[in-house]
């Protein structure tokens, strides 16, 4: 049997969907390659869980194209970083030199080439990028993920973010939602359509941070992107962050593709994960 090849498989901290996807397949029993960075812990877990494991960089054609080799599917996802747009056309091009058929790659609820901040758009990008290599793309665009709103918590008992109101609200999605559709969508042998949706829950930021049990405060956007550089130690991260709590500031109560979306049910079998289930699994 082929092997399904998924990239980011050793995890990270804003929800890991790499790592869930390769541990959801392998405990089905199916063949997982797990491209990861480093050699690490995480990695020798992954070998005794029964995934073959590769070592490489997905900005680098010489380490992608040995990755795919014998490859039909793969779970594509790249952290909010640089080098997201040099990393996808690698991986488009790889794929379409081995012939493969079905690619999940996980993007961004707003996706568009006038999305409101840098990085969506960037994302769409990627999008047009991984359709032209015709290696059947499907798109996950997700909302925010719990994990998000947790990190920007971290300890300091206060949701401090550019929001405005608490009456600002928000798309919400649990990163093993975002998971659970693309293992589901990798076990499809049929046609899926090439732009899935996901988001689980729609709340205000009031209520997510009440969920939380801390307070709700609006920050200055300046001074938020100033104190968060410390906690997430990369300046693309903060500036699609800070550029994306303003635009949901300025959006206020709700956008047409603020809805729960049917797609997660379709491939998981079960209802969305709320905020509160997953505070209560973690």
């Amino acid at each position: 049997m082929e092997p399904i090849l998924v990239t980011g498989a050793a995890g990270g901290s804003q929800g890991g969907t790499g790592r869930t996807v390769a541990e959801s397949l392998l405990r089905a029993g199916l063949p997982v390659r797990a491209f990861v960075h480093s050699d690490d812990a995480r990695a020798a877990e992954l070998k005794d869980l029964g995934a073959e494991v590769v070592r490489g960089d997905l900005r680098e054609i010489t380490s992608v194209l040995p990755a795919v080799q014998g490859v039909r599917s793969a779970y594509f996802t790249y952290p909010v970083t640089a080098g997201m747009l040099d990393a996808t056309a690698v991986f488009a091009a790889a794929a379409r030199e081995s012939g493969m058929r079905r690619v999940v790659a996980v993007s961004q609820l707003g996706s568009a080439h006038n999305a409101g901040t840098p990085h969506m758009r960037r994302h769409w990008v990627a999008e047009q990028v991984l359709d032209r290599a015709e290696i059947g793309a499907v798109h996950l665009r997700a909302a925010v993920f719990f994990e998000n709103l947790r990190v920007a918590i971290g300890d300091s008992g206060v949701l401090a973010l550019p929001l405005g109101s608490p009456d600002t609200v928000l798309p919400l999605i649990a990163a093993d939602d975002v998971a659970g559709v693309g293992t589901g969508v990798l076990r499809t042998d049929g046609p899926v359509d090439s732009v899935l949706w996901l988001a689980g829950e729609i709340m205000t930021v009031g209520a997510a941070a009440a969920h939380f049990g801390v307070p709700y405060v609006h920050v200055d956007p300046e001074e938020w992107a100033e104190t968060a550089i410390s906690r997430y130690r990369d300046p693309v991260a903060v500036e699609h962050l800070t550029q994306l709590w303003t635009m949901f500031a300025a959006i206020g109560s709700g956008h047409e593709l603020f809805r729960v979306t049917e797609s997660i049910k379709q491939y998981t079998g079960r209802p969305p994960i709320t905020l509160r289930d997953y505070l209560s699994r973690t």
